[in-house]
Formats: structure tokens, sequence, C-alpha cells
């Protein structure tokens, strides 16, 4: 497996149940010796998170720290009825979207319409990423959900946090199996991702990594082995 450079799906104390500053996330990356880490504060929808008028000032954190480039982001809540939790004003003031499913701020509709909400809020051209579609307690159809990153040019993340916390998401060891063979299958791009909420957890990656190897996935399909394949995607989409 290619070593991972790039940690694009990460918390800090913004988010308001993270523990890290953007220096301490940043210092814990550069430890880790990746190249680029991705703030992504989860958007209106998740209790206690960053007011969106945070985005507006995301130009006086400097774009290097400790070594590491410093990407902004945002997790964006999918809502009920494929709507964003996040207005399009604050959208444009990013460098990149990941979208996803949170229990906190949506209703389990089944898996036909949760996979039509999902879809719609990839088809906006910000997103890049759909956040651990994993858990069946909203659960997914994958064929639709791959076919449909195929199309949308959006690629679907492997969350080491969530194969940590496979005893409350449910099924999302054999979901992520059925996921990535069918990315396999149609060479759609993934992104494995540590989803870190304290220093002690950016670029860990070492259960979506055995998870891989275990599969046998194609190494070229993780985006974030290759820093200018990563942000090519970004600005392609």
């Amino acid at each position: 497996m290619k070593r991972i450079l790039a940690d694009i799906h990460t918390h800090t104390i913004a988010s308001g149940h993270a523990y890290g500053t953007i220096r301490e996330m940043a210092q814990a990356a550069s430890e880790r010796k990746l190249q680029v880490l991705g703030i992504s504060e989860h958007a209106p929808g998740i209790p206690g998170t960053a007011d969106p008028f945070y985005y507006r000032n995301l130009g006086v954190i400097p774009r290097k720290l400790y070594g590491v480039e410093i990407i902004h982001g945002c997790e964006i809540n999918v809502l009920n009825g494929g709507k964003l939790s996040l207005d399009e004003e604050y959208i444009q003031m990013l460098d990149y979207s990941i979208v996803g499913i949170h229990r906190q701020c949506y209703q389990d509709e089944g898996i036909k319409i949760n996979t039509d909400n999902l879809i719609k809020c990839m088809q906006h051209p910000k997103v890049v990423v759909v956040s651990h579609p994993d858990d069946d307690n909203t659960p997914l159809d994958y064929e639709r959900l791959v076919a449909a990153a195929k199309e949308y040019h959006v690629a679907l993340e492997l969350n080491n946090s969530s194969i940590r916390k496979k005893d409350i998401r449910l099924n999302c060891i054999e979901n992520y199996k059925k996921m990535l063979c069918l990315c396999r299958e149609l060479g759609v791009p993934i992104v494995v991702n540590s989803d870190a909420h304290d220093p002690s957890q950016v670029g860990d990656f070492e259960l979506a990594e055995n998870l891989l190897d275990e599969i046998g996935f194609d190494e070229n399909l993780v985006l974030n082995t290759d820093i200018e394949a990563l942000k090519l995607f970004i600005e392609n989409n």
C-alpha cells in the first residue's frame, strides 16, 4: 500500500465536540509526515458547531503550518429532502466540501430515499467527498451510490474512525467491503481519512489500510496517496 500523504476529514475545537486547535492538529500532521491537512468543521445541524460566519475569516489562517499545507473544507450535513445544511454563500468560501449523513440532523427514510437524498447533495460542484457512507442505521444502495460517484466526480470515503466504532455503525465493515468492491469494478476513487476529533487521531489510517489490504484494493484508486492527483481532483470538481 502506498503511503497516505493527506488527511482531509478532521475537526478542531470549532466543531464543538473535538479537542484540538488548528495548530495542534497541524503539528500532529507534521509528526505523522503528512503533506496536506484538511480542516473540515461540521456544518450547522450538529449541536455546538461553528456558526457559518466562521468560514468568512478563513483567510487569516496560514496556508502552511509546521511544514504541512492547510486546506479548508466543511463536512456538510445531508438533510431530509436532499438539502445541504450550509448556505451557498459559505460553501463558496471553501476549498472543498464533504457531504454526509448524521443522525443528529437526519431521519432515516429507507434505503431508496436515503440514497436519493445523498446523490442529490453529491451533485453540488464543491462536493468532493462523501463521508462515512457505511452505517445501516441510515442504509444506502451502494450500486447507485458508486455509480453516482463516478457520474458526478465525487470520491467515496473509507473512514478509519467508523471502523474503530464498528459496534455502533451497523454493518460498517460489510458495507465498506461491498462499496470498495464496486469502486474497484467501476474505477471510482476513494479517500482514506481519519475523521480525527483529537490531534492524537490525525493521520491514523491503520484500520482502514488493513481493510484495503484484506480485500486487495487497487492502491491507485486511493486519491490521497498522490498529492497532485488529490489537488487536481478537487480543482476539477
